[in-house]
């Protein structure tokens, strides 16, 4: 069923999905969001973080208030700033004191197709948590985790007490990220996948949108698989003469959603422009083609 026409999610409720973390799912589902954005609240005792607040929607911040109840927010996490992920960081803090402390701020003009991918003018962290530098409150430490490419700005977090890594966009279990120019970097993302597959410590991803991965270097394998696999499509493609992305997309994706192809053809875009910095391709205005070996 299309995510966006179900109704029986729970939306504005925290729900236990884990030792030392509940979720609470805001209300923006959309093709790129699955159900919607998904708030981890990490901690069970006094003092508890936040990751990836999500919007900045009413009933979505009274639940999380209402989840965290009189513990203290030591921190407001942020794997990344598109829009539906960071805008409530600010409202959050008003209400709770907390710091924002996570990814660094990213502000540009992204020339994607994704309504809700533009980037959060407004988000201004305290502090920018540094790859392998840890918040802790009672009970729990998570370690930020850097992992460009979906953004530049891409954070991941690891909670070390349970193995449990929360991927925000970067790894999903309902689809794959969409890696957009000019900010998304194919080659950035691919050595990030990589980065997480030698994580052997992770036992369960929980990401932004879509259910929690309980093999996760089983599917970054099969993420990584699936990008060399889409690498060769496209070089196919160029070889066979298609040089334009446009039509390139309605080739390679014919079983996927046509509102998604726009988003596509940015990732066919960021395969290229990798495959350009590799030696292989050459772009000449709209049409690619393959460098003439010697």
């Amino acid at each position: 069923m299309d995510a966006t026409t179900e109704i029986d999610r729970p939306y504005a409720l925290a729900e236990r999905v884990g030792p030392l973390v509940r979720r609470v799912l805001a209300r923006n589902p959309s093709p790129f969001t699955y159900t919607g954005t998904q708030t981890y609240i990490v901690g069970d005792g006094s003092e508890v973080a936040v990751i990836d607040p999500g919007p900045d929607e009413p009933e979505h911040i009274a639940a999380l208030v209402e989840a965290i109840g009189d513990s203290r927010v030591v921190a407001i996490a942020c794997t990344h700033t598109h829009r539906d992920h960071s805008p409530a960081a600010a409202p959050l803090k008003a209400l709770t004191g907390a710091s924002i402390i996570g990814c660094a701020a990213l502000v540009l003009d992204d020339d994607g197709p994704r309504a809700d991918a533009s980037f959060d003018a407004g988000y201004k962290p305290d502090r920018v948590l540094a790859d392998g530098e840890a918040l802790t409150g009672e009970g729990w430490t998570l370690r930020g985790v850097a992992t460009p490419g979906h953004t530049s700005n891409h954070l991941c977090f690891a909670l070390e007490e349970t193995g449990a890594l929360f991927t925000g966009d970067h790894v999903m279990g309902w689809s794959t990220s969409v890696v957009s120019p000019p900010d998304g970097d194919m080659t950035a993302y691919m050595a990030s996948l990589t980065k997480l597959y030698e994580r052997e410590q992770d036992s369960v991803y929980y990401p932004a949108h879509g259910p929690e991965v309980t093999k996760p270097r089983q599917l970054v394998r099969g993420m990584i698989g699936h990008r060399r696999q889409r690498e060769r499509q496209i070089l196919r493609q160029v070889e066979s003469g298609v040089t334009r992305i446009t039509d390139m997309v309605p080739l390679m994706y014919k079983g996927v959603d046509e509102r998604l192809w726009p988003a596509a053809g940015r990732s066919v875009l960021a395969h290229l422009l990798d495959l350009e910095k590799r030696g292989v391709t050459v772009r000449r205005e709209d049409e690619w083609g393959l460098v003439a070996a010697n």
